[in-house]
């Protein structure tokens, strides 16, 4: 968990970088900055994986097949569509 949230916080917080650009936040130290994030994001974490339950494998699969499979080639089919409703010119009649 520790290093998926320091991945987390070099990719997606900015790192060692404060989260504002004010002058009086740059006297910290990076690696401050760093921790704090890290330590925040660990916090949040494990407070999510309290708060929710888990669910058993057959109720993963179930979910998988009958919500997020039609879910996901629903939203596919919409892309196509708008793809193929607003670049008329990539599908001119060449074919």
């Amino acid at each position: 968990m520790v290093l998926m949230c320091s991945l987390f916080v070099i990719l997606f917080l900015g790192g060692w970088l404060p989260p504002l650009d004010v002058f009086f936040l740059f006297w910290v130290p990076p690696f401050l900055w760093f921790t704090i994030k890290l330590v925040l994001s660990i916090t949040f974490f494990i407070w999510i994986r309290a708060a929710l339950p888990r669910y058993r494998y057959d109720q993963l699969m179930s979910l998988g097949w009958k919500a997020i499979l039609p879910l996901s080639l629903a939203l596919l089919l919409l892309t196509v569509g708008l793809f193929y409703h607003f670049c008329d010119i990539c599908f001119d009649s060449h074919f």
